[in-house]
């Protein structure tokens, strides 16, 4: 694992979705391995953390999250904009070798089979918390995070730091046609 990611005490994983960015979803099961953006996700609770996340039925990643029990949510940055872009308008379903297509670099973490986009901000494993009716109605998942990281360079002590990291290190953020925002600046309000 890259020296500069370090686990997120869980009492502050959701502070790694609170800006709202795209995110990647990962997922793995009998032995393939998928990812796929989505702008579709944001932190539920707090003790223990929970997500929710929209997977479109249509979509390659649905049936792994499913069939496996477990998802992981990265947060890309500018320098993913490319591969986010790609993996998200690329199906597996049509394009079997997208990821390699699309420059994804994988890694695992002891105690987890999900897989990790090697090169984003954040990651978030999370174990499904079953919602049939709005798992089929609503292609709305829930899980709950079982696990954290995130690199040191732009996230340490439970806080963002967006304005004194590398540029490139920013989070996007999806609008639609292909275009993204990168998070700003840090404005204080008086406290």
């Amino acid at each position: 694992m890259d020296q500069h990611i370090k686990p997120v005490e869980l009492a502050k994983a959701y502070r790694l979705l609170n800006h709202g960015p795209t995110v990647l979803v990962s997922a793995s099961h009998g032995g393939v391995d998928n990812v796929m953006s989505a702008a579709w996700s944001c932190a539920l609770d707090f003790a223990p953390p929970k997500v929710t996340l929209v997977l479109d039925k249509a979509t390659a990643t649905r049936p792994l999250v499913e069939k496996s029990g477990y998802f992981a949510l990265q947060v890309p940055n500018v320098g993913q904009l490319q591969l986010t872009y790609e993996v998200g308008h690329v199906s597996a379903n049509d394009t079997p070798d997208k990821l390699a297509k699309a420059g994804v670099e994988l890694f695992r973490v002891d105690g987890h089979d999900v897989p990790l986009v090697a090169g984003s901000s954040a990651w978030l494993i999370c174990k499904v918390l079953p919602e049939p009716r709005n798992e089929q109605v609503y292609d709305l998942f829930i899980g709950e995070v079982v696990a954290a990281y995130a690199d040191d360079r732009i996230f340490s002590n439970g806080h963002w730091h967006f304005e004194t990291a590398d540029s490139s290190l920013r989070s996007l953020h999806y609008i639609a046609g292909g275009t993204f925002y990168a998070i700003g600046a840090a404005l204080a309000a008086d406290t």
